[in-house]
């Protein structure tokens, strides 16, 4: 695949299709695309985040471990973008990501991305409204769940 295709698969993640094209070919050169098997981790929660991941193509699900076991708390679809809020927030990993099928997406290193949202600061903002779009879902279903075992 040509820079420019990685550069137009970045333009449909929503936090990046306000960047120029040029800037989108910079950030798809200096990530690394990678492909993972069905049922590989992209990353582990507890894990030092050091990267985040765009999914080109496949899909993957969001777990994190409980007392009980591993639960899957999201399916992530192509066009998004998963583990930046270790690197956001320079914490472990929240979460495990793992393939559900075969995943094609790009690391876009710690450096790289913050020096991305540095330079385009309506970056940011999307990612706080991505962010707290999931916090607010979370919550609700966190609502749910406790109501329901009352």
């Amino acid at each position: 695949m040509f820079l420019r295709d990685e550069a137009e698969m970045l333009r449909r993640v929503p936090i990046f299709s306000k960047i120029e094209a040029a800037k989108l070919k910079l950030l798809a050169f200096a990530s690394d695309r990678n492909i993972y098997t069905a049922g590989t981790a992209l990353c582990h929660q507890g894990d030092r985040g050091d990267a985040a991941f765009v999914i080109l193509s496949g899909n993957a699900e969001v777990y994190v471990h409980t007392p009980a076991g591993d639960m899957k708390v999201a399916d992530v679809q192509p066009n998004s973008i998963v583990g930046e809020i270790a690197i956001l927030c320079d914490t472990a990993r929240t979460a495990t990501v793992r393939a559900a099928t075969e995943v094609e997406a790009l690391r876009i290193s710690k450096e790289t991305f913050l020096k991305l949202v540095s330079d385009f600061p309506n970056i940011g903002v999307g990612m706080m409204r991505g962010l707290a779009s999931r916090l607010a879902q979370t919550t609700s279903e966190l609502t749910t769940t406790l109501s329901t075992e009352r």
